[in-house]
């Protein structure tokens, strides 16, 4: 795990801070190694793992499959979850302000956690999706209940136009009163991207405004993809 520590101390947060202003979004390559995404790979159907599997089609979120971890989380999610989070506070705590939102998010994850846990939301969020051939998600947001972070993260496990082809992850921004801006994104194995949950701002001529964010997964033509969420918040169940 030192490795993936080292990986996540070497990030330039500085370039992140500006792609998630100016983006909503930001590709970081190289944060799980090949060995650590076979390893989540490997062990998918290993139900003592998961709190809950959702199988997408039954409540028309798409074609395909995820799966919930249960406590105690998987080492590296547990530091992916504490090494990110002061991080993306910082930016998450700037946007609260230029959007003149009365909201502040804690600094350290246990402590967003706890903030959580006292609006009865105490179920893990981390979860790893599975789709094959044919499979998408439908354009969402995980909020989960009254307490949600505006940033989340998603690390894909497979390869591009090797282990799969189609299945490009999809922001969509709504702007008011404005036509919907779609961006398509196609990370490569043991890429991490960071994205928006919900909203972010926008900066206009008579200062900042917020706009709407959702995303999802265009249709796997062929083979399997696999993906790790990482959301900082908890849920109600």
């Amino acid at each position: 795990m030192e490795n993936l520590k080292i990986r996540l101390t070497r990030i330039k947060w500085q370039a992140v801070r500006e792609s998630m202003n100016q983006k909503g979004y930001a590709t970081i390559p190289k944060i799980l190694s090949d060995q650590q995404c076979n390893e989540f790979i490997k062990k998918y159907d290993n139900e003592n793992l998961y709190r809950k599997t959702v199988v997408m089609e039954r409540y028309r979120f798409g074609l395909g499959e995820y799966k919930y971890f249960d406590d105690p989380l998987p080492e590296i999610i547990q530091i992916l979850r504490e090494m990110i989070y002061p991080k993306l506070s910082v930016i998450a705590n700037l946007w609260m302000r230029v959007l003149n939102i009365d909201r502040i998010f804690p600094e350290t994850l246990e402590n967003l956690q706890s903030l959580c846990h006292q609006n009865n939301q105490s179920k893990p969020t981390p979860l790893i999706l599975k789709y094959g051939k044919g499979g998408f998600n439908t354009l969402h947001q995980d909020l989960y209940g009254e307490v949600y972070f505006p940033m989340q993260c998603v690390l894909f496990l497979n390869e591009p136009d090797k282990d799969f082809t189609g299945g490009e992850f999809v922001l969509t921004q709504q702007t008011p009163r404005a036509q919907s801006k779609a961006t398509v994104l196609k990370p490569r194995k043991g890429d991490m991207l960071i994205f928006t949950t919900n909203f972010r701002p926008v900066k206009g001529i008579r200062g900042y405004y917020r706009v709407n964010m959702k995303h999802g997964v265009s249709e796997v033509i062929s083979g399997e993809r696999h993906t790790l969420g990482v959301i900082f918040h908890e849920a109600t169940n």
